[in-house]
C-alpha cells in the first residue's frame, strides 16, 4: 500500500492529515502512516447547526463525522484534534451568499481548499511543528524543479483537480495527495481489507455547510432581488422571488410555461431581472478570467497560449486561446461553451495537467442585438 504514496516529503517528516470521517481521508491517513510518516488527524467543525440524520446523509462535519475521524485516529494510535473553524467557515457562507447576491455562482469548495484545507491548515501545521499537509483529494501532484506539477486523478470520475486551480504554489508545495494513483473502487476496497468502519460510508455529495442540501434556505435571513423574467427581448414571462434562486444555465424550476425549454442566460440582480432563453442563448464565445493563479506553469512572454478550459466541476474542458496580462485572462473558445457562469472557476489544463487558472468575471455569449436591449 505505501508504495503507491507519492515521494512529494521525506517519509520521517511530520504531516497534520484533514480526516473528516469519510473513507477517503480514512484511507489516506492510513497510506501516509504505512509510508512511516508521524501524523496529526485534524477535523475541522464548520459551526453549521442541522439535524444528524440530515449530515448522515449528505455532507461532513457533523457529530457522527467526528466520531468516526477520531476513531479512525484512535486505530492509528496517532494524536487528533478537532478544530473550531466557525469563523472561518462563516467567511466561506457570506462570500457564499454575496455571490449569489451579485448574480454570480460561486464556487465555495474552490474557496474551501485555497483558504481553509490548505492554507489555514498550514498554520496549524507550523504550529504542531509539521512539514505539511495531506487530505483525500482524488488529484495527483508530483514536485518538479522545486515547482508543483498537479495531475487530474486517475480516476476521471471522481477527479477533483478543478476544484484546486486557485490553490497557491507555495502551499502546494508541501502538501500530499495520496489517493490520486487510485480509483474509488480501489480506495473502498483497501479500507474494506483492513476492516476499517468508513469502508461502507456513503460520499459526502452537497456542500457542508447547505447539510440539507437547498442552499435556498440560507437566503431567508438574506435581502434578495424580487422582479420580473423575461425573454432575450425584454417580453416578460412571469415574475420571481429574487434573482438569488437562480444560476445562469438553469433550466428547471424556472417558474414559466413556454412550450420548448427555457434557459437562464442572464441575471441582472440591480434591476430584480432574469433573461431567459434558448440553449444557444445560453452559450458563450470567450470569457474574462480575474485573479489568475499558475501552477507549476510559466506563460509565455507573448501572454498568448493554447490549453483546455474547464469551467466547472461537471465540465469536459474544452479547447481555447488563452490571452494572460498579469493576472487577468482572456479565454476563446474554440467552440461555444453551454452555462459559462460568473463566479465559477476557469481551470487550464494541457491533457491530464493543471496548469492554473482563475475566478470567470464575465462572458461574452453569441451576438444578439435583441440581448442588448434587455441589458440597456
Amino acid at each position: 500500500m505505501s508504495s503507491n504514496v507519492p515521494d512529494l516529503l521525506d517519509p520521517s517528516e511530520r504531516l497534520v492529515v484533514a480526516m473528516s470521517g469519510g473513507v477517503d481521508s480514512t484511507v489516506a491517513a492510513h497510506m501516509l502512516h504505512e509510508a512511516g510518516h508521524p501524523l496529526v488527524g485534524l477535523f475541522m467543525r464548520n459551526g453549521v447547526d442541522a439535524e444528524e440524520s440530515e449530515k448522515a446523509k449528505k455532507s461532513c462535519c457533523s457529530v457522527g463525522d467526528a466520531r468516526d475521524a477520531r476513531m479512525v485516529a484512535s486505530g492509528l494510535g496517532i494524536p487528533f484534534q478537532a478544530v473550531d473553524l466557525k469563523r472561518e467557515f462563516g467567511r466561506v457562507i457570506q462570500y457564499f451568499l454575496a455571490e449569489y447576491g451579485r448574480g454570480r455562482t460561486p464556487n465555495p469548495c474552490a474557496i474551501c481548499n485555497r483558504d481553509l484545507k490548505f492554507h489555514r491548515l498550514l498554520a496549524f501545521a507550523d504550529e504542531l511543528g509539521a512539514a505539511g499537509v495531506a487530505t483525500g483529494h482524488y488529484a495527483q501532484l508530483e514536485i518538479a524543479a522545486g515547482r508543483p506539477i498537479v495531475r487530474r486523478g486517475v480516476d476521471h470520475t471522481k477527479d477533483q483537480s478543478y476544484q484546486l486551480f486557485c490553490v497557491a504554489e507555495a502551499d502546494l508545495l508541501r502538501t500530499r495527495l495520496p489517493l490520486g494513483g487510485l480509483r474509488k473502487s480501489e480506495v473502498r476496497a483497501l479500507a474494506a481489507e483492513r476492516g476499517l468502519r468508513t469502508a461502507s460510508k456513503p460520499d459526502s455529495q452537497e456542500i457542508c455547510f447547505v447539510p440539507k442540501g437547498d442552499y435556498r434556505e440560507l437566503l431567508d435571513s438574506q435581502t434578495v432581488h424580487p422582479g420580473d423574467l423575461v425573454d432575450t427581448h425584454g417580453h416578460v414571462l412571469g415574475q420571481h422571488p429574487g434573482t438569488e434562486y437562480f444560476t445562469i444555465g438553469q433550466r428547471r424550476g424556472l417558474g414559466v410555461a413556454a412550450g420548448r425549454p427555457l434557459y437562464v442566460v442572464e441575471i441582472l440582480p440591480e434591476r430584480g431581472v432574469v433573461v431567459l432563453g434558448d440553449v444557444e442563448d445560453c452559450h458563450s464565445s470567450r470569457c474574462e478570467v480575474d485573479e489568475v493563479n499558475l501552477i507549476g506553469f510559466d506563460a509565455p512572454d507573448s501572454g498568448s497560449f493554447r490549453a483546455d478550459v474547464q469551467v466547472r466541476y461537471h465540465h469536459d474542458a474544452a479547447p481555447a486561446n488563452i490571452e494572460l496580462d498579469g493576472t487577468r485572462a482572456r479565454v476563446v473558445f474554440d467552440e461555444p461553451q453551454l452555462a459559462v457562469a460568473p463566479g465559477q472557476g476557469a481551470a487550464f489544463y494541457r491533457a491530464d495537467r493543471l496548469l492554473g487558472g482563475g475566478w470567470i468575471a464575465s462572458t461574452e455569449s453569441r451576438p444578439s442585438n435583441a440581448l442588448e436591449t434587455v441589458r440597456a
